[in-house]
């Protein structure tokens, strides 16, 4: 079967593929080409038409290409970097009347998104995949033992089945593919709730003058502390603008924080909207495992986002590579089970995943803490620990800094101390999570100990259980 066939062909046959690919996103176009650069026969299944494939609802800013996996060449997608002279973020905060300037450590970019996701699909394509747009996944197939062996697909109407050795899950946040799956006889991570998502909507918005922030991603809060706003410089007059709240969060009322924000910034003044775009993700920790006999799952399917940030695009390029690279591995060792394809599991933990989970105990206690007094807090404390800590899920804070943020923050002692109890917390998850285990057959004691850490964020933090 020729690798290189475009998707607009007609075939309505059956067809057996070494993978199946759901979702042409950044993680699956990434698990895609790897596997296709090894010499696998790999299709894509995209349920968007060709026209519209790789129009996602996103911040659009990059962070860390410079170290993407090679499997899609960085020159590839780099004409899509529209903003390469941001290297900071600017947080806003109006109860203080200040700016808190926060560095941004690595390479950062803001992109065009449309633009990155065509780039990625050619990329693709060119390293040998087969893609079949307006294609909606219906079923899973399995055997009797729960081993994934394809998919049921409508293709334009007509019934399709794609059987494979392993089906890639890169449909995106709250996949409905693994709605589908019996993980009974795996430890494949179910415990995942739309609560622990947040919903996304951003425009592209073109201004007369430039803007004076082009160097910076702004962010600012709502007004509930369920989310925040965003003002992304792709140029110096052509700004991303958005929000991301939490999905139990009413849209239309936060659409309306962001609209109101908009009208009273001058800079705005006559502005000329060009697209409008939602979108979901998740901010929670990473699935504790994203394998199942003949099924991985990639990207936002799997909780691969930075749950303070939302950036994702890093994160899934690298589940992309890594499940890719596992597969190609168990498909030449006749071996798709759990067990073999863990090594995935490991690598993502290993290189982001506890990190994330770290992170996410921060969202855990801006759930229950008073939006006010934690703000006021934040202006307090040092904007370069602050960046340590959103990308680090960690920072080291000398007794200097320590004595001159207790002396800044005063009369918010009680949020300081809160907040100085959930980063021990978050310390102990991230050492936590560096014991990841080797096997699925030492998941579940590990899970327990995690479980009993998560015990004490929610003592700590007084927010309801997330998980």
């Amino acid at each position: 079967m020729s690798t290189t066939e475009s998707s607009t062909n007609a075939m309505t046959s059956d067809t057996t593929w070494d993978v199946v690919v759901v979702g042409a996103g950044t993680a699956g176009c990434y698990a895609a080409s790897t596997i296709a650069n090894a010499g696998y026969d790999v299709v894509i299944l995209e349920r968007k038409t060709e026209a519209e494939a790789g129009h996602i609802a996103c911040g659009d800013a990059l962070k860390g290409a410079d170290g993407f996996p090679d499997a899609i060449p960085k020159e590839k997608i780099q004409p899509a970097f529209t903003n390469t002279g941001v290297d900071h973020g600017r947080f806003e905060i109006p109860q203080e009347d200040t700016v808190l300037e926060i560095p941004i450590p690595g390479e950062l970019a803001v992109i065009d998104r449309f633009e990155y996701g065509k780039r990625l699909i050619e990329g693709a394509l060119e390293a040998g995949t087969e893609i079949h747009y307006d294609t909606v996944v219906t079923d899973v197939i399995q055997e009797d033992g729960g081993r994934v062996t394809g998919v049921e697909a409508i293709q334009n109407g007509d019934s399709r089945t794609y059987d494979a050795a392993v089906v890639v899950d890169g449909a995106g946040s709250l996949s409905v593919l693994q709605d589908m799956v019996d993980f009974s006889g795996s430890t494949f991570d179910t415990n995942v709730d739309y609560s622990q998502f947040s919903s996304a909507y951003r425009e592209i918005v073109h201004v007369d003058e430039p803007v004076e922030w082009d160097d910076a991603l702004v962010f600012k809060p709502t007004e509930r502390s369920a989310g925040y706003l965003w003002y992304f410089p792709r140029t110096e007059t052509e700004i991303n603008v958005g929000l991301g709240f939490q999905m139990s969060e009413e849209p239309m009322k936060l659409v309306e924080d962001l609209k109101r924000d908009l009208r009273n910034r001058p800079e705005f003044e006559g502005a000329r909207v060009e697209d409008k775009l939602g979108g979901a993700l998740p901010t929670k920790r990473p699935h504790d495992s994203a394998v199942h006999p003949g099924f991985i799952a990639v990207g936002d399917a799997a909780g691969h986002v930075n749950p303070t940030t939302g950036g994702g695009m890093a994160g899934a390029a690298y589940a992309g590579a890594y499940a890719g690279e596992q597969i190609v591995e168990a498909i030449e060792q006749n071996d798709v089970s759990e067990a073999f394809l863990w090594r995935y599991n490991e690598r993502v933990m290993d290189h982001y995943g506890g990190r994330f989970a770290a992170l996410d105990i921060y969202n855990i206690l801006v759930t229950a803490a008073d939006l006010d007094d934690l703000t006021s807090l934040i202006a307090a404390m040092p904007g370069d620990k602050l960046s340590e800590a959103l990308y680090s899920g960690s920072a080291d804070i000398s007794w200097k800094l320590k004595l001159e943020t207790l002396f800044k923050s005063r009369g918010h002692w009680d949020t300081l101390w809160e907040l100085y109890q959930t980063k021990q917390c978050a310390d102990d998850i991230l050492a936590h999570y560096e014991a990841y285990p080797s096997s699925p057959d030492e998941l579940p004691a590990w899970q327990e100990k995690r479980d009993e850490l998560m015990d004490a964020v929610y003592e700590t933090t007084g927010a309801d259980p997330k998980y």
